[in-house]
């Protein structure tokens, strides 16, 4: 026997009954999941790896069984092969078939409002499931993941996670591939090993009776340890004797032979279902077959006694997927290539949706099949809002089935770098845009391949590249929809220049062309492009102005309007906008992003982390981290207040990675200020003043807005490293931010409190700290107010105990833990004088309840009075995505795993059911 399957491996409570042969431990684990689910202990992700035949499927059904006596709601689904271009596809085999169903019709239905958003439509789908999974615990069956399509993958890529504290079970099985299925911090992975001898034997027992004898079991060796193998072996031996070859062509053969003994017309039916997929409908083989299908009765009849197919009594389905590739693999390329694109055109005949021809079309389609390129060209269009790598996949497929001359190349090509660039594979689509451009298009299509690479070099931050392109095709373009779009890239390219002025009329050109043309798109980056120059400019009003009218014409750039009037301190309509932003907006990582911006502002700093690293989780879901150095850089700077050294270097890690990545020009001084805070925080001052100088080399230090609040700090970095003229620069700069925006008082307040700083003049701090108790953010009032109240105490002015307790209350409000304690030192030298003591709230620790923040504890509360994540997010405001950072973090501290758990922590401390207090 082999010796990769040791005597009794894998047996742990005696063997199981036949079907279940050498599974004992791993169905005892899976036991566990479903018991630990059930009793409370959170959701959880079993996942059974192996190859075909070794008995996923079978353990699978196991534990469907298990969880129904056990109470749970169950979905039991399959992916199919020929099935991947169908959206969710997979997952709603699962959600829509049971008894009771977990989803009802209506229920799917609805997720068809968010047909175009996939972030929204998987939270969507994830509130229903946590619905359904309140008061009865859930297990989610998905066979055979690897045909998985990319939306279901994507689903649970994300789900599982998201799921984690609801009692839910995944229970996913495919080939051995674990990088195809989501990984929580719950995941069981059970590799499905051969069979030991064993059970072999006992498996042999059980189809022949009796011992079993020598030439048998050497049989059963070529098997490999795999059940089907085995089994199909077995079969044979008991219908005509151990002589024959070993088991895997025996089971072609065996497959061969009992094809052999039916009707010429049942095998031709076979090798049509073989083609169409391990499971069919009746009506689609019948109209590949060219009959009705009431005529296939005994087709149908013969092949369910032959043991190749089953009848689940809506489809048909072969037996096991190897039977079918035994069949399949029966047929001749020639004859398999040409039954598929049968198969196709029958499918269109029949008015079946792209989705069902084009998996086929892709098995069979040869260079020049027109009805192939235009089905392939439909099914990118209908797929790419949900899954825009396959839609990608498709165009580039079209693509490649064009004749290298016919005319239609550059149609179907333009439609490939559309596609790309959606997907984020934006190198390809460079790539796939310049080898069209070597063809030398006619002019006007060498404008428009030009003005459609104009989006895929913005992505790749080429700006230089975007500039020389679309200058040298308004050279030659004369369609005037195609010169407005060209003009507004343009405009957006130089948004990132020196020249804002020339950058600001080739953005005003491009909007008035995109209104006398007509053209939405042009009129979108026109008005983008205004928006990015005068935000860029420091022109505050004007940068609110073009966004306002952006995101009314397009609400996907509500999160450009949001941080817009952030930077013009108009907080209390920021706050009204992202309320309202519905239920599902566009863009939401953007979205998160503003309000994780509006939060830092307002000096929430727990609010703002959690908003984001929610921001960052919704990129990484995406494959799209365009925002990552900004967000890591923002969350370094929060942990430097908080007086976390080590958290601020590791986001300085993923910044230095994250800028050698995508290295521009924005990136580089957002990373370069970063490396300046920190290396001012270790001491390293001249190091620290050189890095801010190393910003103003690209652009003045307040062309990037990401900085702009931070004008003083950076130019006390100036003042310690020794560079006077640094400072005098950085203050000059802000002087200018603040003529340019009077009604700013962040502008004009910070602009008084660096001169302050350059001139030692006290008269300044009180002005800018007179100015900053007018606007919305405090942190910048704290520290104005801490250093007038360290000037005043240096002069023995009493006045410095009312600033200095400013100061500390506001830190020690937002949670800016370090600059609290820094200023806690000065307050406490200036009441010794008058005999007072300073007092106030110490760090949190790290674990425990007394390590929430106060968001967390709201959360946690109406968590526990049972709300879903959904409502816990409306009656709190914030997004359901930003709820589940907070859970996270909460199950995190308490080290709990379930929302019973969380419920008896609450209660514990105070009741649950209302989200006020701490």
């Amino acid at each position: 026997m082999s010796p990769d399957r040791p005597e009794g491996h894998g047996v742990a409570t005696g063997l199981s009954r036949p079907g279940l042969r050498g599974r004992e431990a791993e169905l005892e684990q899976l036991r566990a999941l479903v018991e630990a689910v059930r009793d409370g202990e959170g959701g959880a992700i079993a996942l059974l790896l192996g190859e075909p035949g070794i008995g996923k499927t079978a353990l699978l059904r196991e534990t469907v069984s298990l969880a129904r006596a056990h109470g749970f709601l169950v979905g039991h689904g399959r992916a199919e092969e020929l099935h991947e271009l169908a959206p969710l596809a997979s997952l709603a085999s699962g959600l829509l078939h049971g008894d009771p169903p977990l989803l009802s019709g209506a229920d799917f239905a609805d997720l068809a409002g968010y047909h175009d958003q996939r972030i929204w439509l998987v939270e969507r789908l994830a509130q229903l499931i946590e619905e359904r999974s309140a008061a009865t615990p859930v297990l989610i069956a998905v066979d055979d993941v690897q045909w998985a399509d990319p939306l279901s993958r994507f689903a649970l890529g994300v789900m599982p996670a998201r799921l984690l504290s609801s009692p839910v079970l995944w229970l996913l099985t495919g080939r051995n591939d674990p990088e195809l299925y989501g990984r929580g911090p719950r995941t069981t992975t059970l590799p499905l090993r051969p069979l030991s001898d064993t059970a072999l034997a006992e498996l042999a027992r059980d189809v022949l009776g009796g011992d079993v004898p020598e030439r048998i079991a050497e049989l059963l060796a070529g098997a490999g340890g795999n059940p089907f193998l085995a089994t199909e072996t077995l079969t044979g031996i008991a219908a005509s004797g151990a002589d024959g070859p070993e088991p895997p062509e025996r089971l072609v053969l065996g497959v061969r032979g009992r094809l052999a003994g039916l009707r010429p017309d049942t095998l031709h039916f076979l090798r049509i279902g073989s083609v169409l997929g391990r499971a069919f409908s009746l009506a689609d083989a019948a109209a590949l077959c060219g009959r009705p299908a009431s005529g296939l009765s005994a087709e149908v009849d013969e092949a369910i006694a032959a043991g190749l197919l089953h009848d689940d009594g809506e489809r048909l389905l072969f037996r096991h997927d190897l039977l079918r590739q035994a069949v399949y693999a029966d047929l001749a390329p020639s004859v398999r290539r040409a039954l598929h694109r049968e198969a196709a055109s029958r499918l269109v005949a029949a008015a079946r949706s792209s989705v069902d021809a084009v998996p086929h079309l892709l098995k069979s389609a040869e260079p020049g099949d027109q009805e192939a390129i235009g089905l392939l060209g439909t099914a990118a269009t209908d797929v790419i809002a949900v899954m825009p790598d396959l839609a990608a996949d498709l165009a580039v497929r079209a693509l490649e089935l064009v004749p290298p001359h016919a005319p239609m190349v550059f149609d179907v090509g333009e439609r490939a770098v559309v596609a790309l660039t959606r997907a984020g594979r934006y190198t390809q689509a460079r790539d796939t845009g310049d080898a069209l451009l070597a063809r030398q298009p006619p002019l006007d299509v060498f404008a428009r391949l030009q003005s459609v690479l104009g989006d895929t070099l913005w992505h790749l931050d080429d700006v230089h590249e975007l500039t020389r392109r679309s200058t040298a095709a308004l050279a030659a373009v004369t369609d005037p929809v195609i010169r407005a779009r060209l003009t507004a890239r343009q405009a957006l390219a130089r948004s990132r220049g020196r020249d804002l002025g020339a950058a600001r009329e080739a953005g005003e050109r491009a909007l008035a062309e995109a209104e006398r043309a007509g053209d939405r798109e042009a009129r979108v980056l026109a008005l983008w492009g205004l928006g990015e120059i005068a935000l860029n400019a420091g022109d505050c009003a004007a940068a609110v102005e073009h966004h306002t009218a952006l995101s009314v014409f397009d609400t996907a750039f509500l999160p450009e309007e949001a941080v817009a009037r952030i930077h013009g301190d108009d907080f209390d309509t920021v706050r009204r906008t992202l309320r309202t932003a519905g239920d599902a907006p566009l863009r939401p990582a953007m979205l998160i992003w503003a309000q994780g911006t509006l939060n830092m502002g307002l000096g929430r700093l727990d609010d703002a982390d959690a908003d984001f690293v929610t921001a960052e989780r919704l990129e990484a879901d995406l494959h799209v981290p365009g925002n990552l150095v900004n967000i890591r850089v923002n969350r370094g700077l929060l942990a430097l207040l908080r007086g976390d050294r080590e958290a601020a270097r590791e986001h300085l890690d993923v910044v230095r990675a994250a800028v050698a990545d995508r290295p521009n020009t924005g990136n580089h001084a957002a990373h370069q200020y970063f490396e300046a805070v920190v290396a001012d925080a270790d001491g390293d001052h001249a190091a620290a003043a050189e890095l801010v100088r190393s910003v103003q080399r690209d652009h003045p230090f307040l062309r990037w807005r990401l900085l702009r609040p931070h004008v003083v700090q950076a130019v006390r970095i100036a003042l310690r490293g020794g560079d006077r003229n640094l400072a005098e620069d950085l203050t000059a700069q802000a002087a200018e931010h603040a003529a340019r925006n009077p009604g700013v008082p962040t502008a004009r307040g910070t602009a008084a409190h660096a001169s302050a700083l350059v001139n030692a003049d006290h008269a300044l701090l009180e002005r800018s700290v007179r100015i900053l108790l007018t606007g919305p953010r405090p942190l910048p009032l704290a520290a104005a107010s801490a250093d007038l109240g360290r000037a005043l105490l240096r002069a023995g002015d009493p006045a410095a105990t009312p600033a200095l307790t400013r100061a500390h209350d506001i830190y020690a409000q937002a949670g800016a833990d370090f600059e609290a304690d820094r200023v806690r030192d000065d307050l406490e030298r200036a009441t010794n004088r008058s005999g007072r003591r300073a007092g106030g709230p110490r760090p949190r620790s790290g674990q425990g309840w007394d390590a929430l923040t106060a968001s967390e504890r709201k959360v946690a509360r109406l968590i526990a009075a049972g709300h879903t994540n959904r409502s816990a997010a409306e009656a709190l405001f914030v997004s359901p995505h930003t709820v589940n950072t907070h859970l996270a973090s909460i199950f995190r501290k308490l080290s709990v795993r379930s929302r019973v758990h969380l419920a008896r922590i609450v209660l514990a401390e105070g009741g649950a059911g209302t989200a006020d207090g701490g």
